[in-house]
């Protein structure tokens, strides 16, 4: 009972975890034996979910994890609990909807969550300052309350965890047919039509989205669902959130029109990224495009490995030497000698970001000017590196060196692919197939995507190993996962389920859900049968949560095509 009274995390093999284990609080990890701890000693859980590139989860942790009165209280009256979501998507998942359900607004990180000694949420919040401001209250008040109101109203608390999980539980309607053109209509009213994207700030690329309006552009031809794919694409590629000394996107931005961006590059973004204007210069050619799609990949080639497994790492922080952004944008007396810089970007004296210049291009800017611009990046400290290798990210890169092939067929990009699937195989598939870390943790994610990287190998290659091997993969898909009750696959799998709910994720984030997947693997493999009642079951959800499901109205079309007889591909049904 001792490893209540200490910080456990100086040997876990997160990045994250570890950036916290020299903590004054008494940081546990989610195990059952965790939660058995909490019950023993009738405590409340403090929830803290994160990654290591996040901004926010750094400034809390300087602000209050770090801090000895703050840590105190906290393990005087919690059992904590710290939890990397790239290497438990099933915990950020359902806690994120907790939080959504608590507050009726989208969650983010640092997700901080407060749980019954069961592991039952019953209040959630995400970044909370050090002292109260802009209106949020200050963390310390913040478990002081909860931790009064616990004591005061446990058995009430603990008496509501059916309710709580009664409202968690995913609602869907039955279905036959239903026509997708007004869910669509739903989206398009919801897009930027001048700087792309959804309304407001902040923006994030929506990937998802796009994806599917292309899907259907590629069905019907109608433009109005190919201009926001134009628009955004141009956007991405000239606008503050690509890196045009490196290559590579941002996260998001904190303006409407792109030009601020969160400084932290992912994996699964740049791989979108150079799908979906692969997929768009299948359509429309253009050279611009082109280039920014290969130094995009260049830069992930040279950036993004693992040293010893040559797979890609997760994702690199927004800060170095405890700075935000400070890699990435530069100081006016720094770039103003560079000859023509101003004809390429937007440079002012006065910055266009707390006195510093982000680079916005104006136009595209010739190379000696973008290795006059590198050279004085390179004397700066690089941000914090994510290692971290997850099956699912790696299997998305895959798929989108396969989609960059197709329209660059001699850049290589389908060796690499190739190459990349035997470290894959070489890591990730002898014996059990795992997620990052441990090889006792799988998720529905890495599966799909697997099997739809396969799946591309087999229809560029034609080589008939790829797709036995998808075969296969798929069937032990549908044994794992899934709930045949309830005609969905299940997040995580259905016999090692540590949480008070089972984790049935059916809407988008920050890449397409994997039932989606797994409807188009199914579909794409010619298992129809069972394609059918997981079509069926995703058609059942969509009045509901479409917003949340963009990939989904592609997935089930798609299939609804195929079942009917029409030639398609996967990039779209040629009708």
């Amino acid at each position: 009972m001792s490893q209540i009274n200490k910080n456990v995390l100086i040997n876990d093999l997160s990045p994250y975890l570890r950036q916290h284990k020299d903590n004054p609080v008494n940081w546990q990890t989610w195990t059952n034996e965790t939660i058995e701890l909490a019950k023993q000693n009738k405590k409340p859980i403090l929830l803290s979910i994160g990654y290591a590139s996040c901004h926010w989860c750094h400034v809390m942790a300087h602000e209050s994890f770090e801090d000895k009165e703050t840590a105190e209280i906290m393990n005087k009256h919690f059992v904590n609990i710290k939890v990397d979501r790239e290497e438990r998507p099933d915990l950020d998942f359902v806690f994120q909807s907790s939080f959504q359900l608590f507050n009726q607004t989208s969650g983010g990180w640092p997700l901080t969550v407060f749980l019954d000694e069961n592991g039952v949420p019953f209040m959630a919040g995400t970044y909370f300052p050090k002292e109260e401001k802009s209106n949020l209250p200050s963390f310390k008040n913040v478990i002081l309350k909860i931790n009064e109101v616990y004591s005061n109203q446990r058995e009430k608390i603990l008496n509501q965890s059916s309710l709580i999980r009664k409202h968690l539980e995913l609602q869907k309607n039955a279905v036959i047919n239903q026509d997708f053109q007004p869910f669509l209509d739903d989206i398009l009213s919801r897009l930027d039509s001048v700087n792309g994207g959804f309304k407001g700030a902040p923006k994030f690329p929506i990937f998802n989205i796009n994806d599917t309006l292309l899907y259907f552009y590629q069905k019907n031809k109608e433009k109005k669902f190919l201009d926001p794919i134009e628009l955004i694409i141009k956007k991405l590629c000239s606008k503050g959130i690509y890196d045009h000394v490196e290559g590579g996107i941002a996260r998001y931005t904190v303006d409407e029109n792109w030009t601020i961006p969160h400084f932290e590059k992912m994996l699964y973004d740049n791989a979108q990224f150079v799908s979906l204007i692969s997929k768009y210069l299948k359509l429309n050619p253009n050279k611009y495009f082109e280039r920014k799609i290969k130094k995009t990949i260049n830069f992930m080639k040279n950036n993004f490995h693992e040293t010893k497994s040559g797979l890609l790492g997760s994702a690199y922080d927004a800060d170095s030497d405890g700075e935000e952004g400070k890699y990435y944008v530069f100081d006016y007396n720094e770039i103003k000698h560079i000859k023509n810089i101003e004809k390429f970007f937007e440079i002012k004296p006065e910055g266009n970001w707390e006195g510093k210049i982000i680079l916005s291009e104006i136009a595209e800017a010739p190379d000696d000017v973008i290795s006059e611009l590198n050279k004085i990046r390179q004397k700066k400290n690089k941000p914090f590196f994510d290692s971290k290798t997850q099956l699912d990210l790696n299997c998305i890169w895959l798929s989108s060196l396969i989609s960059a092939h197709s329209v660059l067929p001699n850049e290589g990009y389908l060796s690499d692919a190739e190459n990349l699937y035997s470290k894959i195989e070489q890591k990730f598939m002898k014996g059990n197939i795992f997620h990052s870390f441990s090889k006792n943790i799988v998720f529905l994610e890495d599966y799909a995507f697997l099997i739809q990287a396969l799946l591309d190998l087999n229809d560029t290659t034609m080589n008939i190993k790829y797709k036995l091997k998808a075969q296969e993969l798929s069937k032990k898909t549908l044994e794992l996962f899934y709930l045949k009750e309830k005609k969905i696959f299940q997040k995580n799998k259905i016999l090692d389920n540590d949480i008070f709910i089972a984790p049935i994720d059916i809407s988008d984030n920050t890449t397409p859900n994997g039932n989606t997947i797994m409807l188009l693997n199914l579909t794409r493999l010619g298992m129809l049968d069972q394609a059918s009642e997981l079509a069926s079951s995703l058609n059942g959800y969509l009045n509901k949560y479409k917003i949340f499901m963009a990939s989904s109205i592609k997935a089930v079309d798609f299939f609804n095509e195929i079942k009917s007889g029409k030639k398609c591909g996967d990039q779209g049904c040629q009708i």
